[in-house]
């Protein structure tokens, strides 16, 4: 089978396509076809090495995919032969035609979704998911900005807060961003690209501040959020690339905190409820992941490049 194998930490040119043996499921395993590949953001920091997992060396990338049940091991009995999955990581890897999961990485694709969209579902959808349900425990009523709305995290967080009954405003840095967030349930949308952009946002909510940020780039944006909190109000950091000075006192006033989470430390129990509200909205319509690109496996590595472009509007997805 085909795969993409990293041989060493670096750049996006060290995604390698390759020829590998097909994996055999151990006990407790299943083997699952692949027919998408979700690419994130962590993806590429693994990559370089500089993420807080550093795998073994070689390894094949990937934790998001979606496709079809193709054997069990023993000991398997939740899913069987033939059944259509959404992966939630992997043992060996998405980034390939054929993927080991365990038993309970595997998770049914309601048949409103297509493999491409259940290739956007993890990540995405897990991390907005535990932002706004664990760590914000948002209220209906509540006010949440999230930046970067038009990308994976960013649309399941709209879709996910207006299913929840709050009032959403979001961000984005073109205007086909900004039309995507609200295509999909942001009440107001804002220009981050554009000078004075947070003191629109104050306005739009008549000096009070927003209860609840989305943050996808802390080291870019969290000074500024700080004093867009009303009192009580929480900043949810779930992505940063670098350092920031912040004003504690912005806080203090506010009686606002700063949250921080990794999707990887969610517990089981965590997790389970994150699944089961998933596969929830994604059988009655309210989530719908969107698409943005479609790429073949074997260009991974543009995939690496434009996942961190400015700019996005849906998921990039590879197709083996």
């Amino acid at each position: 089978m085909k795969a993409i194998v990293v041989h060493e930490f670096g750049g996006p040119e060290v995604l390698k396509y390759e020829e590998v043996p097909t994996p055999k499921p151990a006990s407790g395993q299943v083997l699952v076809r692949v027919h998408a590949v979700g690419v994130n953001p962590y993806d590429t920091y693994m990559r370089n090495g500089t993420y807080a997992v550093k795998p073994p060396l070689p390894y094949t990338p990937g934790s998001d995919g979606a496709g079809v049940i193709e054997a069990v091991g023993p000991g398997v009995t939740k899913v069987k032969a033939g059944d259509r999955v959404y992966m939630a990581k992997t043992v060996t890897g998405a980034y390939a035609e054929n993927a080991i999961a365990l038993e309970s990485q595997v998770h049914p694709l309601p048949a409103k979704a297509s493999f491409s969209q259940g290739a956007a579902v993890w990540v995405p959808y897990g991390t907005a998911y535990y932002a706004l349900y664990h760590s914000a425990q948002a209220r209906a009523s509540e006010t949440v900005l999230i930046h970067g709305a038009s990308g994976g995290v960013g649309i399941a967080g709209v879709q996910i807060a207006r299913a929840m009954g709050l009032h959403v405003f979001g961000t984005a840095s073109s205007q086909k961003g900004l039309d995507l967030a609200t295509r999909e349930g942001a009440h107001q949308v804002f220009n981050h690209g554009k000078a004075g952009y947070v003191d629109d946002i104050l306005k739009a909510t008549v000096g009070r501040g927003v209860d609840i940020i989305l943050e996808m780039l802390a080291n870019v944006n969290l000074a500024n959020d700080t004093k867009l909190l009303a009192t009580n109000g929480r900043v949810i950091v779930v992505g940063n690339r670098g350092e920031i000075t912040i004003n504690p006192r912005e806080l203090m006033g506010r009686r606002a905190s700063i949250r921080a989470f990794t999707l990887w430390a969610v517990t089981e129990s965590e997790e389970t409820t994150i699944h089961a509200g998933i596969i929830a909205g994604l059988e009655n319509g309210t989530l719908r992941p969107v698409v943005g690109k479609e790429l073949p496996l074997a260009e991974a590595a543009r995939a690496h490049k434009e996942i961190l472009e400015p700019g996005a509007a849906g998921k990039i997805v590879l197709v083996p």
